[in-house]
């Protein structure tokens, strides 16, 4: 049976209650993360080390009690070591297929961009379809399927930076700078008072939700509205990016669809059964940013994807209803 967009909120109430136990100031981060998860999208989170970015990710993966597997990306780390190979059985003289750690519902790609092009390019297929291909032979997926990528700042030795191709794959962008005092100073009394986050389970946090209840929100995030005035307002943002003469790549068609589907999300996580201008506003920050890229002239005079995105959004005007 299908779930209300009241019990998806509901759903969600859990899930950020669950996550502030282990999370310090992390709202926004879960918020990006839930909209990822009932997207059916992929979340890529950017900060600096030890901002808990992994411990983010690996939180948000207990919570939801799905198989979890994470991949710890380096310079050496070869395709094969993330979809799998075939191995040859000397009983059967046979090859068979072994999948890889990507075959899980929650996969974290730890530090996604120390490692080449060619091995972060083995991701896309899983992304976009679902499903990897070993030597040929097509394995589908497991169902939920999302990838939660980390990197730190591609201005930090040892990183390659990710193509625009594979950027485009990840419905949000969660940056994780550093806490507000009151933030940083309660974690520190959470650690003081014997706070472990390398142990994840048990006491600390427990599963809140299970594959049913995920796919049955993905029906109901699905159902929710979006009046021909909303679409039009995301064409308008979409449109504005590819004109904007600070942008040298504006957003793609792809952005577009996530922007809509991440503001189908965020109204469901609100409990409504309609997408608002607001909604689509409020994702605009998590959903854009990334896909596009900043002329280098602007950029010299301090420009980012964020700032002209904000710009954007305070340009075109906002349907009324």
């Amino acid at each position: 049976m299908n779930q209300s967009t009241s019990e998806v909120a509901v759903f969600a109430e859990r899930v950020r209650t669950g996550f502030a136990r282990t999370i310090v100031g992390g709202d926004r981060t879960v918020f990006a993360l839930l909209l990822a998860l009932l997207s059916r999208g992929h979340a890529l989170l950017e900060g600096v080390p030890g901002t808990g970015k992994t411990l983010a990710v690996r939180a948000f993966a207990a919570l939801l009690g799905l198989e979890f597997r994470r991949i710890q990306f380096t310079p050496d780390l070869m395709p094969a070591d993330v979809v799998g190979t075939s191995v040859f059985n000397p009983q059967t003289v046979q090859f068979s297929v072994r999948p890889g750690p990507i075959d899980a519902n929650v996969v974290l790609a730890d530090e996604i961009n120390r490692t080449p092009p060619k091995t972060q390019a083995a991701l896309l297929e899983a992304m976009e379809e679902g499903r990897a291909t070993i030597d040929g032979t097509p394995v589908a997926l497991p169902s939920p399927f999302i990838v939660c990528a980390t990197q730190n700042p591609i201005e930090y030795e040892g990183t390659y930076p990710l193509p625009e191709a594979q950027l485009d794959r990840f419905m949000v962008k969660i940056q994780t700078g550093y806490p507000a005092q009151v933030e940083e100073l309660d974690l520190l009394a959470r650690v003081a008072s014997g706070f472990d986050p390398r142990a994840l389970d048990g006491a600390t946090i427990s599963p809140v939700t299970n594959a049913n209840e995920i796919a049955s929100a993905h029906a109901a995030v699905r159902a929710v509205h979006v009046a021909g005035e909303v679409r039009s307002y995301i064409y308008a943002i979409a449109a504005a990016t590819r004109s904007n003469a600070r942008l040298a790549l504006g957003a793609s068609p792809r952005a577009g669809v996530s922007l809509l589907l991440a503001a189908q999300a965020a109204a469901a996580i609100d409990g409504r059964a309609f997408a608002t201008p607001d909604d689509v506003k409020d994702v605009a920050s998590l959903v854009l940013p990334h896909r596009v890229i900043v002329q280098p002239e602007a950029e010299i005079e301090g420009a980012t994807g964020a700032s002209v995105i904000a710009e954007i959004l305070g340009n075109v005007p906002v349907p009324r209803a």
